[in-house]
């Protein structure tokens, strides 16, 4: 895809103060005093010497002049007017839903929700962990099965997780063969194979409708129901691949099980999908919800994010992130998947929607679609067209030979878009927004007329009739009412960027503005099918032409894809073509990825998924790449050196003198150079890293544009490359205008990943324009060394770059403090929930530190309200050296303190209740009041309980 970037506004440009000036939080003066204090009399003599000149790029950026928010708002209605909205009727895993207005006002548009960051301090985040909690329960019941995760990306991915747990399960140590039924969904085949090539498993699609074919498998991937509609008892073929040893996957509609047997019952040993049609609008393809569910015994192996139950220091019931929570960081590259991430805020809704409506009524909305489907079933049949399968749920598949295109296009003159299969067959989606006016539309597209009557087509030994959703939260929140005030307690209960600043490291807790998200929830982007013709969707392939076009600009490659919805699979698909170009040029075997001990974890754990070996390259005592264990390790691999991967700032929060070099060695010893754009807000208009030696990066545009982190999700991690590495850029099997021919394959399962938050970062861009995105860029840099220079006294800041200034962010050094009093970065982390903020990032990348980040959007009011909270608790450290409080009764390790213990009649603590409270007067301006005491982590992986906990468990 071609464009140029921010065609011009039609609509004249309204009165409106510079967008970028409300984006960055420090006015001019304010900034002209960080600057003072920091030793510099303007931002330019900072950057200078703060950012390396050989990185520094000669040309600024070429992008038209910033947009006013209205008129920014103009252009973005003019594209979603060149969308079609159309009944889409296609299916494929992608259905029609309503989202409440209670769930769409108060969670997808509510900062509350939409702002939070991942649940690593649950204390803080008991609202949202809830909502998961209710995710997976929903999940847990549906399925069968006993332990559900937290969400997954999409479908296709979790498939294609699915068959690498599968994998893991079975213990064999041979790659070995993965079949997949051929009536599973056309995106998730080719998502799992594209996952599989790298790992040398060989992919087999069969129709399994007669069993399964002769030979060894460690797994089996089934569809239920079918891509087809098929409804048919999957038992048989379970039973068949368990004899040989083999895991069973069940990929299933949510809503479908409601009404049939659940897979757990048929024997599944796994079960992924999405959630969806439960209120999640289609996006031209997502966010979305996927899910995992896993029977008992495998749980300990399950990807992604997994909410449990644990207690508190009070023994009162807590939720948390539990087992894997943080893998990828501690497991490298033995971690077992590379997703680090979830899809929080779509599966707060999905989770909402079943809240909303109970188990009777999904049961309703599933029946109803159904007998719309069944409706046309008979219609078609009346009328002599043949429909294929006699047991379906939502989908009939019918024979009209030779005139497919003919009836897909009679469909379309009614307004509705059907599936065309092939010449000969055509597929008929129903769902919760199909209509009795459709039904009529369909048969008369077929020249078909309605029937008398409808005969249900559901196979009575497939029927469900287990129970599900029996717990109380799935009956308690009947009226809008109770609806509303269930979702503002749990809102409540959490910190978001909405009560205060999230000063986490590496995470680019930024401000979402307003004007950004608005355009997410306009039907003519919600509401397009990721599959509709490309013609219906002309705004959305202009709005991501020019958005990819932008980000090329700022980055300084030749070519974007948008493709990965996460920055986990940002890091795969750039791999990925650089394991496509090496083998393109006769050089498969370059195999070795360095990375140096400073990369985020999910780097090593992305390049063990690609097929390649981890070589560890050290970090000196500045927290530099060492060039000579660099030098070393390329001269002993050298044949063998596939890419290194680097960040860039480091994770260290500095900007590394040698970069240049480290780019040259590699290249010079045939490798490519992978620069992980996680930290892409310090370089944006500063530097760009295909100018500087890079080949390919992932850009984090729910980071450094501003697509909000919904509580842990969603994200997209979209790839930039040179030009020699375009041919392998992700493409679609449905789509081929979503990427090269010669690609690597999907790595999401739609075209253009999580197209319908797009428009956030469009907006951004657009909005703050060329100097306004140099000026945040400027004014992170500013911050972070505000932040620095006012801490450094009382907490050591372990790494910093020449003339001892950091980068975007910078790391407070605990561990000297924790062995002098037993004071711990955790207990810091954990008092600062006191002061009514979220703490930075905890122990990473180095154990025993505090990685702090301000950004560029947080005022001097807040920075400065953030460092006055540190250092009062340095001074409260300083009375536990003292003696003045207890080594372990004290305001720290008592952290955080809730209102009812603070009014309990047993106090024997012997620091005061205001002590604790209200360490400082503005803390008594909006107090936070943290809804549990400190979470025992160890208690809650030992004990296990990841679904709904009865009501019981939480009474006094």
């Amino acid at each position: 895809m071609t464009a140029q970037f921010f065609a011009p506004v039609a609509a004249p440009q309204h009165p409106r103060a510079a967008f970028a000036d409300r984006h960055i939080g420090p006015s001019p003066d304010d900034q002209a005093r960080m600057l003072a204090a920091i030793g510099y009399a303007g931002v330019e003599a900072l950057i200078d010497d703060a950012v390396p000149a050989a990185i520094r790029t000669s040309r600024p950026l070429d992008l038209p002049p910033a947009l006013s928010e209205p008129a920014a708002l103009d252009r973005l209605r003019e594209l979603a007017a060149r969308n079609t909205v159309l009944t889409s009727m296609i299916g494929l895993g992608y259905h029609g839903t309503i989202t409440p207005g209670v769930i769409m006002r108060n969670v997808l548009e509510n900062p509350g929700w939409y702002t939070a960051y991942t649940p690593y301090q649950p204390e803080i985040s008991q609202g949202r962990l809830e909502a998961l909690l209710n995710f997976q329960t929903v999940v847990s019941d549906l399925t069968g099965l006993p332990v559900a995760n937290a969400s997954m990306l999409d479908e296709a991915t979790a498939a294609a997780e699915g068959m690498a747990l599968a994998h893991r399960v079975s213990k064999r140590k041979e790659p070995g063969t993965f079949l997949v039924d051929a009536d599973v969904l056309p995106q998730t085949i080719d998502v799992v194979r594209t996952r599989a090539v790298p790992l040398g498993i060989d992919v087999v699609v069969a129709d399994l409708s007669g069993g399964l074919p002769e030979g060894d498998v460690f797994g089996v991937l089934l569809q239920y129901p079918g891509a087809s509609g098929a409804v048919r008892d999957l038992e048989p073929v379970i039973a068949q691949a368990h004899e040989r040893g083999a895991q069973a996957v069940v990929a299933a509609d949510l809503l479908a099980l409601t009404l049939l047997r659940p897979p757990a019952e048929s024997g599944a040993d796994i079960a992924v999908g999405s959630a969806q049609r439960f209120g999640v609008p289609f996006g031209f393809g997502g966010p979305h919800a996927g899910y995992m569910a896993v029977r008992e015994g495998i749980q300990r192996q399950l990807p992604g994010r997994l909410v449990g139950v644990s207690v508190d220091a009070d023994g009162a019931p807590a939720h948390r992130l539990a087992l894997q929570t943080r893998e990828q960081h501690i497991r490298r590259e033995k971690a077992t998947s590379n997703i680090c991430t979830a899809q929080v805020l779509l599966a707060v809704m999905a989770s909402m929607y079943a809240v909303y409506h109970g188990p009777e009524g999904l049961a309703a909305i599933a029946q109803r679609a159904h007998r719309r489907a069944a409706e046309i079933a008979a219609g078609l049949r009346e009328s002599g067209v043949e429909v294929v399968h006699g047991a379906f749920f939502d989908t009939v598949l019918a024979r009209v030979p030779g005139r497919a295109a003919q009836v897909v296009d009679a469909a379309r003159q009614r307004g509705i878009n059907l599936r065309p299969v092939d010449a000969d067959h055509v597929g008929i989606a129903c769902d919760e927004t199909t209509l009795p006016a459709h039904v009529t539309a369909v048969l008369e597209a077929f020249g078909a007329a309605e029937a008398a009557e409808a005969a249900e087509a559901l196979p009575g030994t497939l029927r469900r009739e287990s129970p599900y959703l029996t717990h109380p939260v799935f009956h308690a929140h009947r009226s809008e009412t109770a609806m509303l005030r269930y979702l503002r307690k749990l809102q409540d209960k959490d910190v978001a960027l909405d009560r205060s600043m999230i000063p986490l490291g590496s995470c680019t807790m930024k401000l979402n503005a307003t004007a950004e998200m608005e355009p997410i929830t306009w039907p003519e982007f919600a509401n397009i099918h990721p599959f509709a013709p490309v013609d219906q969707a002309a705004g959305y392939v202009e709005l991501i032409g020019e958005l990819e076009s932008a980000l090329a600009e700022i980055t300084g490659y030749a070519k974007v894809s948008v493709q990965p919805n996460a920055g986990s699979q940002g890091e795969l698909a750039g791999l990925l073509a650089i394991r496509g170009y090496h083998a393109s040029r006769g050089e498969g075997d370059r195999d070795v990825c360095l990375i140096p001990s400073s990369a985020h974890g999910t780097n090593a754990a992305s390049a063990v998924m690609a097929g390649m070996r981890v070589v560890v390259v050290k970090c000196d005592d500045g927290g530099n790449v060492d060039l000579d264990d660099l030098h070393a390790k390329i001269g002993k691999h050298g044949d063998r050196l596939a890419a290194i991967m680097v960040t860039y700032p480091s994770t260290h929060g500095v900007f590394e003198e040698t970069i240049t070099d480290v780019c040259a060695a590699v290249h010079d010893a045939g490798g490519q150079v992978y620069v992980d754009g996680a930290n892409l807000n310090a370089l944006v208009g500063l530097a760009r890293p295909g100018e500087f030696g890079s080949d390919v990066s992932h850009l984090n545009l729910h980071k450094t544009f501003c697509i909000p982190h919904g509580g842990g999700g969603p994200g997209v991690g979209p790839i930039g490359v040179r030009e020699h590495l375009a041919p392998f850029l992700p493409n679609h099997p449905l789509r081929a205008e979503a990427g090269p021919e010669s690609g690597v394959g999907p790595i999401s399962a739609a075209p253009w990943g999580s197209a319908g938050i797009l428009p956030i970062s469009w907006a951004y861009i657009a909005m703050m324009g060329p100097d306004g995105l140099t000026a945040a860029t400027e004014g992170a840099i500013v911050a972070a060394n505000y932040l620095a220079t006012r801490l450094g006294p009382h907490y050591p800041i372990l790494y910093t770059g020449r003339n001892g200034l950091v980068a975007h962010e910078c790391i407070a050094d605990l561990r000297k403090i924790t062995k002098e009093t037993g004071i711990t970065a955790e207990d810091v982390a954990k008092r600062l929930i006191d002061y009514g903020f979220h703490a930075p990032t905890l122990s990473f990348p180095v154990a025993g530190t505090l990685m702090i980040e301000p950004t560029e959007s947080e005022d001097l009011a807040e920075l400065d309200r953030f460092c006055d909270a540190m250092i009062e608790i340095r001074r409260e450290i300083q009375r536990v050296a003292d003696g003045a409080y207890d080594a372990e009764d004290n305001p720290l390790k008592n952290a955080p303190h809730t209102a009812a213990c603070l009014v309990s009649d047993d106090w024997k603590h012997a620091y005061t209740r205001e002590e604790a409270a209200y360490p400082v007067p503005a803390v008594r301006d909006g107090k936070y009041w943290p809804p549990v005491r400190r979470i025992d982590q160890a208690y809650g992986d030992r004990n296990l309980l990841c679904s709904c906990p009865p009501p019981e468990a939480f009474e006094d």
